[in-house]
């Protein structure tokens, strides 16, 4: 546990990414095999799940610390962070202990039968031989809040270059639906298994945003543009007469969609595509609102299987016949895409997402224009002969995404922030006008800068008008202009209208209040685009 909670010191201490690599390689050759294991699994968002409520351990820490309450919630309300308050309220230790970090994950899993008393007994025991910043992890374990800023690509970095394989290999073995608790690390990192787990997806190649005028990119003749379709990627794998749908986050979502259980009969063998699920009926895509709608059920309803029926748009192929193709240039993957749509039982769950014919980037630019009228965000730019690489990668591929929807609203509530932002009002509820009165509409948190931030947090402070917990109300005289991607009716928000992505393009303090949109606005821009 302590070189683990001293790699997180290490890993938070720098900005540099050399020496968070470095951070990590010793860690991942010094700590025992079990122990790596379920740093991996921290890293890559597999938490055990929580077995204390949170309220529970607010009350236990404040009761060992001898604080009052208001003081506690006072110091919760300036760190920003449950974990970190609680480890730094507790009572210095003089107990030490050198057992290791599998050793305390057992331990927190080994409640999960236990009584309240239990578990209060268990979790006091544990604070009284943990240092503080050993404490700051173990709660950060309870209370399933683990988040470190570490990207999964340094961690694979780190793993390959401590075991000498390649990055591309390290970043597949850690794909796909293995349990730390009943994983080796030899398993998992280390042995060659031809019968590695035939779930497993390929790591997905992304493409980043076009910052240069297109014509940059050259001859048209070399590029493949398609519509990029706002929906969850994902990756359908068929592999020894078995179904696997994968998303982007890596979450196995096969049973989520029983509607695509038929391909599992259909498609051939040693078959992985690669393209975007989305809720589709009569022939065009629907918005991406209907599709949240099954996002997060456990049970699908006849109905919702009927009003957003998931089929996948395809764009790429990954394994054919059993053989991984990923080096060959994508038209010819896209040829034998093509071969396998080209089934009509399979193209009526699966279908090619067409390439759009132009001649100039202009013309390109023009057609670009018409994105929300096909449902889609802008355009994919792919080269011919680009190969399917891993993560995010420029050159070869590119999303030249249409420009924002755009509504100057109201700021009508704010809340502080989390981590460095504790002490921050950063997190703002924005209305526009319905009738003479304000309708909120969206929540966003991101946009401003730093200096705008606190001059915000100024603002708040000084004109609070009530208090809902950490919520504030405050006078409504602000005005930003919003930026959003898509808009769709909704039935959970009050304004009936729920947007997608909304962030903070700019302070508009040269408007008044009145100036802002009205709710009609809204209703404009999703007769048009919704």
């Amino acid at each position: 546990m302590k070189k683990f909670a001293q790699l997180l010191l290490d890993l938070e201490n720098t900005s540099s990414t050399l020496k968070k690599v470095a951070a990590l390689r010793a860690f991942f050759h010094e700590a025992e095999p079990t122990d790596r294991v379920w740093a991996i699994a921290l890293f890559t968002h597999r938490r055990p799940k929580r077995k204390v409520t949170t309220r529970l351990l607010a009350e236990w820490a404040v009761e060992e610390s001898g604080l009052d309450t208001w003081l506690f919630e006072e110091s919760y309300a300036v760190v920003g962070d449950l974990a970190e308050t609680l480890s730094l309220i507790l009572p210095t230790n003089e107990q030490t202990t050198n057992e290791s970090l599998t050793y305390w994950i057992d331990w927190l899993l080994s409640m999960e039968q236990d009584s309240e008393l239990d578990k209060k007994r268990k979790i006091l025991e544990t604070w009284r031989v943990l240092d503080q910043q050993e404490r700051f992890v173990f709660n950060k374990l309870i209370t399933g809040g683990f988040r470190v800023g570490i990207s999964k690509n340094l961690i694979t970095r780190s793993l390959a270059e401590v075991t000498n394989q390649e990055t591309t290999e390290m970043s597949h073995r850690l794909m796909g639906n293995w349990d730390p608790s009943k994983i080796t690390y030899e398993e998992l990192i280390l042995k060659k298994d031809e019968n590695e787990d035939l779930s497993k997806p390929y790591p997905f190649y992304l493409a980043y945003p076009l910052e240069s005028e297109v014509d940059a990119l050259g001859k048209e003749s070399d590029w493949i543009a398609e519509w990029k379709w706002d929906g969850i990627r994902s990756q359908l794998i068929k592999r020894e007469d078995q179904l696997y749908l994968w998303s982007r986050g890596e979450e196995l979502i096969t049973e989520k969609f029983p509607e695509l259980h038929v391909l599992n009969d259909l498609l051939p063998e040693g078959t992985v595509i690669d393209g975007e699920l989305l809720p589709f009926k009569d022939g065009q895509p629907l918005s991406f609102a209907l599709l949240q709608t099954r996002i997060g059920r456990k049970n699908i309803t006849k109905k919702q299987l009927i009003e957003a029926p998931a089929r996948i748009l395809a764009y790429d192929l990954l394994e054919f016949e059993g053989k991984d193709i990923r080096k060959e240039p994508i038209h010819k993957r896209r040829t034998h895409l093509a071969d396998i749509l080209s089934d009509e039982a399979v193209s009526e769950y699966v279908m090619l997402s067409d390439q759009v014919a132009f001649s100039s980037w202009h013309q390109l630019a023009e057609l670009r224009k018409e994105s929300r009228a096909h449902y889609a965000e802008g355009f994919m730019l792919k080269h011919k002969d680009s190969v399917y690489q891993t993560g995010r990668k420029r050159g070869d591929w590119w999303k030249w995404k249409v420009d924002p929807l755009s509504i100057d609203a109201v700021m009508i509530y704010a809340q502080k922030g989390h981590g460095r932002r504790a002490d921050i009002y950063s997190d703002y509820t924005f209305a526009v006008w319905d009738g003479e009165g304000l309708v909120p509409f969206a929540k966003a948190y991101s946009g401003l800068t730093d200096k705008e931030l606190l001059e915000v947090t100024r603002f708040v402070r000084g004109n609070t008008l009530e208090r809902f917990g950490p919520v504030r109300t405050v006078n409504a005289t602000q005005v930003f202009e919003i930026h959003f991607e898509g808009i769709a009716e909704s039935k959970r928000h009050k304004s009936g209208i729920a947007v997608r992505f909304p962030r903070i393009h700019r302070w508009r303090r040269d408007k008044t209040p009145e100036e802002a949109n009205t709710l009609d606005d809204l209703k404009s821009l999703l007769n048009l685009y919704g």
